[in-house]
């Protein structure tokens, strides 16, 4: 098992290796040396920049299994505006939208007169998950725009996608695909903000809770009807060839699904309490891609709740210091600790990130699960060390 970059947890079980991921070639090189086999993309940018392409495009390197779509599917989440469109055009429900460009603004700016607070504003591009700014203001909503088409998020904000609020309760579901067959793997809720009680900014997520009280049977069998078998038929239909993980964001209005954004790939921190529900052999289910050979395979789901506590730097989002010393990882014994932004210093575990750590338990309900993350993030120690206290707080009612 080799895993680039790596941590000082993956380091742990298999070999951390320092490649390029962006390099394409130097990637395949290194798989024929090593005889790898399999390649699962964890991180966006190299989906949409083609990885799977590259992969599929040499007669030498198509014995290796791909874990993750072609660039045509990854543009459902590498182009907010293509992922719209496509929704329109398979009457999957989503917020109304327009996307502009820099000649665009005024036009922007009479779509943000139509709409009512609070304003919603996407980077079209990849933004490493900085890209959605919402705000109150209408003001503050125009000049928000101006400043993104001209330059604030980079090449990922030259198209500005303006979104109608949608207000309710958010989730993620997961489908893991041959590009026809389809598993639906366990849905979870994870939450973004950095402050107690959803406050701040946003960051990669500070934690997650899986299942969601309100996605019942009811719910969820919406969920598949009107989002997730639309959007793998019509991924089909426009012969987008996709293989791999899909992530849909939703909304929850009033019972009604909607479609906040897709991922093409496991999201995070919800894969920490996604995958260890999963009782198969996660190889077993990915080596179904190349033959389109997952129709009939059932997931053996782990009943009991499972949640993770995200363990921050000090500073996090904004700037912090890295090198920390981590100590009390070898007294953790009731929960699994993912390494995220850690690395190793003379043999110890140091911080290197602004997420550290992802702290994940089971519990036979979402109390008892949070109560064994929060003794082992509280026994887990290095200094400036930040978490959320209150993660599943908006459920606890819906229990």
């Amino acid at each position: 098992l080799f895993i680039a970059p790596g941590n000082a947890g993956t380091g742990e079980l298999g070999n951390n290796t320092s490649l390029d991921i962006l390099n394409f070639e130097r990637v395949a090189r290194f798989c024929l040396e090593k005889g790898i086999g399999m390649v699962v993309v964890g991180p966006e940018a190299p989906l949409v920049e083609g990885i799977t392409d590259h992969f599929s495009s040499k007669k030498e390197l198509q014995h290796i299994i791909l874990v993750g779509p072609a660039s045509t599917g990854a543009m459902l989440e590498g182009s907010k505006q293509f992922a719209n469109e496509f929704m329109g055009r398979h009457h999957i429900p989503t917020a109304r939208f327009l996307a502009v460009t820099g000649t665009g603004k005024s036009e922007g700016i009479a779509f943000l007169e139509e709409l009512s607070p609070p304003y919603v504003l996407k980077a079209d591009g990849l933004a490493a998950g900085k890209g959605v700014v919402i705000l109150d203001s209408l003001d503050e909503a125009k000049e928000e725009l101006v400043m993104m088409l001209e330059g604030k998020f980079g090449k990922a904000g030259e198209t500005v996608v303006i979104e109608e609020f949608l207000s309710g309760i958010e989730l993620s579901v997961f489908a893991f695909t041959d590009g026809e067959s389809y598993l639906l793997f366990p849905e979870a809720k994870d939450y973004k903000r950095i402050g107690e009680a959803d406050t701040g900014p946003n960051t990669g997520g500070m934690g997650a809770v899986s299942p969601v009280p309100f996605a019942g049977r009811s719910f969820m069998d919406q969920v598949e009807k009107m989002i997730v078998a639309p959007t793998i038929r019509g991924l089909r239909e426009e012969g987008i060839d996709y293989r791999g993980f899909l992530y849909f964001g939703l909304m929850n209005v009033a019972g009604e699904p909607f479609v906040i954004e897709y991922n093409a790939r496991m999201g995070d921190p919800e894969a920490e309490v996604v995958l260890p529900r999963i009782r198969n052999d996660l190889l077993e289910i990915f080596s179904t891609l190349p033959g389109r050979n997952l129709k009939g395979m059932v997931l053996d789901v782990d009943p009991q709740a499972a949640c993770t506590v995200v363990m921050a730097s000090g500073g996090y989002p904004g700037p912090y210091a890295k090198g920390k010393v981590i100590r009390n990882l070898d007294k953790i014994g009731e929960s699994i600790v993912f390494h995220a932004g850690t690395g190793t210093s003379k043999d110890e575990v140091v911080t290197s990130g602004g997420r550290v750590l992802a702290v994940s338990s089971f519990g036979r309900d979402m109390e008892d699960a949070l109560q064994k993350c929060y003794r082992s993030a509280a026994t887990i120690d290095f200094e400036d060390k930040y978490f959320r206290s209150d993660i599943g707080f908006d459920l606890k009612a819906r229990s």
